[in-house]
């Protein structure tokens, strides 16, 4: 593919423009003004949400019978998450797209039905930050016992013709037994590399390590591969999972996280070749006026069908209203309070977690979900 070839003819002159922003910023890129065909319909408070598009495997966490059981369940579950998260808007619109930065008290809300016994799972997400962009989640499934707490932000950069994105932050996921007791794991974030930009088909590769670490004892330690410049192939990845006190490998699993992988025995691991199950969400005209697609229904409409004008216009009167917003609120003395969360300095799980393996912090902070009442 030659340079721009994917990129719209009315589009070359402002994708020239901001490959030139591009190649002559320096620090955190997210305040960058990407050109209309690579911008999302979608804000970025939507996609705590791919953490759960295949239910069923978040459910299935609280079915396992031994602490290495869950271990596995939860990296299989885990595993087939990535596939919606990092690669499902090159296969919907053909290249990766610029989420909608969200504004500061955006709420996205949803759910997945019950199905066959596996429960209700509920969805809570949160702007909880514009400058920077952070996003507090909740994803809970009360009949199995099940529940995911994380925020993430993104620090951006570029170099040699790709972005390079170090994920920021982690997420803890509680799974209740039996006895009363939850067992608790902590859930680290992947880099990721953009290519493709100069082509204009953006594409995302992970990179480097994550972690999954069990109160139990348990670690995942997951390596991501991309395709190099001769041969490979992309979105490669590799699981070694170790018992507590142990840096041996109690089991392996290897392959493409967003296809198939088998275990070293040869056994299926993770399949998601099949359909996901996307979330469901109320109807824009029941949905309060801080809610996602009600706030950018509109700048959406643009982009999905090429209005991009009307998209720039709508998008520009929302960023100028919340502006003024927050000059009111220091002029009152008054700053924006959060509704679902509240931001502690230090995780006290993760600093506890993340001793279990070598890679990460040794403390981060946290959103804490404070769950409405019935």
């Amino acid at each position: 593919m030659s340079e721009g070839e994917a990129v719209p003819a009315a589009q070359k002159q402002s994708w020239g423009q901001f490959i030139k922003q591009l190649a002559s910023l320096s620090g955190d890129l997210y305040s960058m003004t990407a050109p209309p065909f690579i911008l999302s319909p979608v804000s970025l408070t939507e996609y705590p949400s791919y953490w759960c598009e295949r239910p069923e495997l978040f459910a299935a966490i609280a079915d396992g019978k031994t602490p290495e059981d869950r271990a596995l369940r939860v990296l299989k579950w885990f595993i087939s998450t990535l596939k919606g998260q990092y690669t499902s808007r090159n296969e919907k619109m053909g290249s990766e797209k610029k989420p909608l930065n969200p504004v500061l008290g955006e709420l996205f809300f949803g759910t997945w039905p019950d199905h066959n016994g596996r429960g209700q799972t509920n969805l809570y997400v949160e702007q909880v930050s514009h400058h920077p962009p952070i996003t507090g989640y909740y994803i809970e499934n009360p009949t199995k016992g099940v529940a995911l707490q994380g925020h993430c932000a993104q620090k951006t950069s570029f170099s040699a013709g790709s972005i390079t994105v170090r994920q920021v932050g982690h997420a803890i996921l509680g799974v209740k037994l039996p006895d009363g007791t939850v067992e608790d794991y902590l859930i680290t974030l992947p880099s990721l590399r953009i290519d493709g930009i100069f082509y204009g088909a953006p594409y995302i590769e992970l990179t480097n390590n994550s972690w999954i670490a069990s109160s139990s004892g348990w670690v995942s330690t997951i390596e991501y591969k991309g395709k190099g410049w001769v041969s490979g192939k992309s979105h490669q990845f590799k699981a070694v999972v170790t018992p507590p006190g142990s840096s041996t490998a109690a089991h392996t699993v290897e392959g493409l996280w967003h296809e198939t992988s088998k275990t070293s025995k040869g056994e299926p691991f993770h399949d998601v070749r099949g359909p996901k199950e996307e979330v469901s969400v109320k109807a824009v005209e029941e949905q309060d006026e801080w809610e996602t697609r009600k706030l950018w229904q509109h700048v959406a409409k643009g982009i999905r069908t090429g209005d991009f004008e009307a998209a720039s216009r709508e998008k520009t009167k929302i960023e100028n209203e919340q502006r003024q917003r927050r000059k009111d609120e220091a002029g009152a003395g008054t700053p924006w309070q959060l509704k679902y969360f509240t931001h502690i300095d230090e995780d006290p799980k993760y600093t506890k977690f993340a001793k279990l393996f070598k890679g990460g912090l040794e403390k981060e902070d946290a959103y804490v979900f404070q769950k409405p009442a019935a």
